[in-house]
Order: structure tokens, then C-alpha cells, then sequence
């Protein structure tokens, strides 16, 4: 009987072993650029504690480049989880392809702008100075996201600069805004702030003035045909998180209003 009980309990561990491991997931993670850096210095707590392993796939909220989320889903690109623009995730939400009852608010991200690092550092406190450094400019780049789309469509038009600003202003696909600056392509460069701390070879000059400011939501939701979906709602959670925020906040996000 020893020998018989000895491969029964070895079965037995063996088969607790195997629910364990069993129990570790690949979640996959779609986040646009606003919440990257938070997700990015998030991720690695949330892998530890639940035993889960991320996959994550960059890629802009909205616009026609192939890597943007919609873009991606659209092609039956799979994700557990999609992190971006709140009204971009309303999109999704309305088209079937998120569960609407999974969407959770994460952050607000405003517009900064960056130079080149060397470069002398304009003040934009005020919307005349804003306005003066856009006319002064020889170049300026803006994203092919929500920042980018606003300063093109709205900004442009309250500082009454389209006219001077449609020969010298590109929007930038794809890449980050500050990569193009610190390499001297472009004179100036306006995206959301946690898109434009992380790059290197850039000063940040600040914030663009409050009353002609454009304040993104983040969000989060997990698409209809999620793998891992009670999985996935335990890492928005996380990231939604009070213990999350300082982190969040530290990427030049500011959190919401709970």
C-alpha cells in the first residue's frame, strides 16, 4: 500500500501543481500613448501579485496608421484589454466590440509642449506667449492622437493662428511627438505631457495655458471577444486603483475624481 499511496499523493501534488500554473494567464494589452507610462510602471506589480503575464501592443487611440487600436481590433487583432481616449473606447463601445460594462475611468492627461534640449525654453503661462512662440516657430508638430487633433481643429483657431500655422505644422503618425523634436526636425512639439517626459533629448516647457487647454480622459474596457475577461477586469481595477495613483500621477497624469 506505501508504494500505491506514495504515486497517489505524487499524482496529487503533481495535479495541484498543474491548477497552479494553469491558473497564470498572457493577458493581452492594447494602451495608446497618454496612459503608457503609467501602465508601464504599473504592470510589473500587478504581474507580480496575480502571477499573470502581460503582452503589450502600443498603438495610437484613433487615426489611420495600421498600429491604431481601433485599427487593430478591426483587423481581429486579439486584446484582452485596450487602454485609451475615453470617447475613442465610447466608439468601440457603441460599435459592439467592448462590453460597455467593463469601462473604467483611469486618468486625465493635458497638452504640454517640448523643445529641442540645448534649445532656449519659451514660457506659454499666458495665451499671448502661446500665440508668439506659434508664430515665431519655424516648424511645428503635433500628434495624430486626441492632443494632436484638437490643436489642429481648435487651438490653432482660438489663437486665431490658422492662417500662419497651416504652411509650418505637421501632424506626426505613429511615433511620439518629442522623438522628432530632439532629433531637430522640428522646432517645437505639442503632445500630452506623459507623452512627452518619457522621450529623451527634449526640455519640457510646460503645460499650455489652462482656458485654452484640452483635458483627455483615459479609460479602459475589455473587448467583447477578451480571452482572459475576469482576469483582465482584476488588472483595470488594479490600475484604477488608489494605491496606483502615485504612479499615475508621476508620469504627468492626473488622476480622477473618484
Amino acid at each position: 500500500m506505501k508504494p500505491l499511496f506514495k504515486s497517489i499523493s505524487a499524482l496529487l501534488i503533481s495535479g495541484c501543481a498543474f491548477s497552479i500554473v494553469a491558473q497564470a494567464e498572457e493577458l493581452t494589452v492594447m494602451t495608446s500613448g497618454g496612459f503608457t507610462a503609467a501602465y508601464q510602471g504599473l504592470a510589473p506589480q500587478y504581474a507580480e501579485s496575480s502571477g499573470n503575464t502581460l503582452k503589450t501592443v502600443l498603438g495610437p487611440s484613433m487615426g489611420k496608421a495600421q498600429e491604431a487600436i481601433p485599427n487593430r481590433l478591426a483587423r481581429g487583432e486579439h486584446a484582452d484589454v485596450v487602454i485609451m481616449v475615453g470617447y475613442a473606447l465610447d466608439d468601440l463601445i457603441k460599435q459592439g466590440k467592448v462590453d460597455s460594462s467593463s469601462r473604467v475611468e483611469l486618468a486625465d492627461s493635458r497638452i504640454g509642449m517640448a523643445v529641442k534640449a540645448g534649445a532656449p525654453t519659451p514660457s506659454i503661462k499666458t495665451d499671448a506667449e502661446l500665440k508668439e512662440v506659434l508664430l515665431s516657430a519655424k516648424s511645428v508638430a503635433y500628434s495624430d492622437s486626441a492632443s494632436g487633433v484638437y490643436i489642429q481643429n481648435e487651438l490653432f483657431k482660438k489663437l486665431d493662428v490658422q492662417a500662419q500655422l497651416a504652411p509650418k505644422s505637421t501632424m506626426i503618425e505613429r511615433i511620439p511627438v518629442a522623438s522628432v523634436v530632439a532629433k531637430g526636425d522640428y522646432e517645437v512639439g505639442f503632445q500630452q505631457v506623459a507623452e512627452l517626459l518619457p522621450v529623451p533629448g527634449i526640455t519640457f516647457a510646460g503645460k499650455i495655458p489652462e482656458n485654452v487647454q484640452s483635458v483627455t480622459r483615459y479609460a479602459a474596457g475589455i473587448p467583447k471577444n477578451a480571452e482572459h475577461p475576469a482576469e483582465a477586469k482584476k488588472l483595470l481595477n488594479y490600475l484604477a486603483s488608489p494605491q496606483a495613483q502615485p504612479t499615475v500621477r508621476a508620469t504627468g497624469l492626473d488622476s480622477v475624481a473618484r
